[in-house]
């Protein structure tokens, strides 16, 4: 097979695994980022019960994209890991203490509110090192002789600072209407209350980023702003998709809300590849530069076209098997 096109179907497989773990563990996320500000304990019990049974295997996209990259594009590990040690491990970690908080706080009693802490810091810390290294990948990367040169705090600028609170709001958006897909009665009145303002929240931070995004990079200035006018598309459909997510608030709808925020972070998500194409290490390596021998990576995707479809068919039967709203009293114990 073509080495150019073996690269790009792993292109397009790593980049739909992360845009499944974005949206599937991101309300999860979400719910954990707004945990502090839910009206009463019984609220948050049936917040964590309508994830509580799903949680722990959106993580197999996490897994997946980072396994590809290491075996199709070893250059990603070589100078981008190096270069978000600090990031990389800030969001690891918050993802343990999130998962751990998940398993312990229902056996506890009087260590109740640490773990109430622990999920909410968790999910916060979590939340924004995924977005401050979207924002360093946006940025770039120093590199000499395919390694990285930069310095270990090079990944943290007001820009990332920016991209990482934009993606905190995006994820608690995300997951104050999965609460309202999920739930009913006074939970669901509170996240009716809560969605707008963080809407008004997300589409400032879209603003901000959108605008300053540009001027980054002249290549990306180029590419918005010349004869790829075509693409505008993609955040003319996000801000469609914003109108359509109030419209649904203010009608009370249950499930547009949550299809709503989810065309928001796809739209947004391609507006960022559209960006970078076809470089995964910028600004100097393609993904072809990047990619590991064609032997390698067809071995490698013969096994993957067996792995993708078994992960999406229990992701599948699990949110089949717990559909439908949760309600105080049951759950997860």
């Amino acid at each position: 097979m073509d080495p150019y096109v073996l690269s790009t179907i792993w292109a397009i497989i790593i980049a739909f695994s992360i845009i499944m773990y974005v949206v599937l563990d991101g309300f999860v996320l979400g719910m954990g980022i707004l945990f502090p500000f839910a009206p009463d304990e019984e609220a948050r019990d049936v917040m964590m019960n309508t994830g509580a049974p799903i949680w722990d295997g959106n993580e197999t996209w996490l897994v997946l994209a980072g396994t590809a990259l290491l075996g199709a594009f070893p250059l990603v590990y070589t100078v981008i890991l190096p270069a978000l040690y600090i990031g990389v491990f800030l969001m690891v970690a918050g993802l343990i203490f999130r998962g751990v908080a998940f398993e312990l706080r229902f056996k506890a009693h009087r260590s109740r509110p640490l773990w109430n802490v622990a999920f909410a810091g968790g999910s916060m810390v979590a939340a924004f090192a995924q977005g401050a290294v979207v924002g360093a990948y946006i940025l770039g990367f120093e590199t000499e002789s395919s390694t990285f040169s930069g310095g270990p705090f090079d990944w943290l600028t007001p820009f990332t600072v920016m991209t990482g609170l934009g993606m905190m709001a995006g994820l608690a958006l995300l997951g104050v209407t999965w609460v309202i897909m999920k739930t009913e009665g006074p939970v669901q009145e509170w996240a009716y209350r809560v969605a707008p303002r963080l809407l008004v929240g997300v589409l400032v931070v879209f603003a901000i980023v959108s605008l300053w995004t540009p001027y980054v990079d002249p290549e990306v200035w180029e590419r918005w702003f010349s004869h790829i006018r075509v693409i505008w598309i993609l955040p003319a459909m996000a801000l469609f998709c914003a109108a359509l997510l109030l419209w649904a608030l203010r009608a009370r709808r249950e499930l547009i809300p949550f299809l709503a925020t989810l065309g928001m972070f796809f739209f947004t998500y391609l507006g960022l590849l559209v960006s970078r194409w076809p470089y995964v290490v910028p600004p100097n390596y393609t993904l072809w530069d990047a990619a590991a021998a064609p032997e390698s990576q067809l071995f490698l995707l013969i096994g993957t076209l067996f792995v993708l479809p078994i992960i999406l068919g229990y992701t599948s039967w699990a949110y089949w098997v717990f559909r439908g709203k949760v309600r105080p009293g049951e759950g997860y114990h």
